[in-house]
């Protein structure tokens, strides 16, 4: 299988976002966070944004598997030969004389 460029790069940005050196520093985040608020020198909107964004990193890859099934499973169910005869085709157009450059360039009475 040949390998893609892209693919390769996202991968690795996937295991760094997703590794033990990314899982230190959102463990040692959320602890900083927590003795600040603690002490009184940060309020709690940004202690908060910082832990839900950690949990939201970190479970990224769970969220979306489980996106695709809850939209299929929503979706109702229609077979593709149904589709084609329910759907009827355009009527065929006219064809379009149309010239952008035609007509008076200045309104009347110039």
């Amino acid at each position: 299988m040949p390998s893609n460029g892209l693919v390769t790069a996202v991968q690795w940005i996937e295991r760094m976002m997703l590794g033990s050196l990314a899982t230190i520093a959102a463990t040692l985040a959320v602890a900083i966070v927590g003795f600040m608020l603690l002490e009184g020198r940060m309020d709690w909107r940004r202690g908060a944004r910082t832990i839900v964004g950690c949990f939201l990193i970190f479970g990224a890859p769970v969220i979306t598997s489980g996106l695709p099934v809850s939209v299929n499973a929503s979706a109702p169910a229609m077979s593709r030969q149904t589709a084609e005869t329910e759907v009827a085709p355009p009527p065929p157009r006219a064809p379009e004389q149309y010239d952008p450059y035609a007509g008076a360039a200045l309104p009347p009475g110039w």
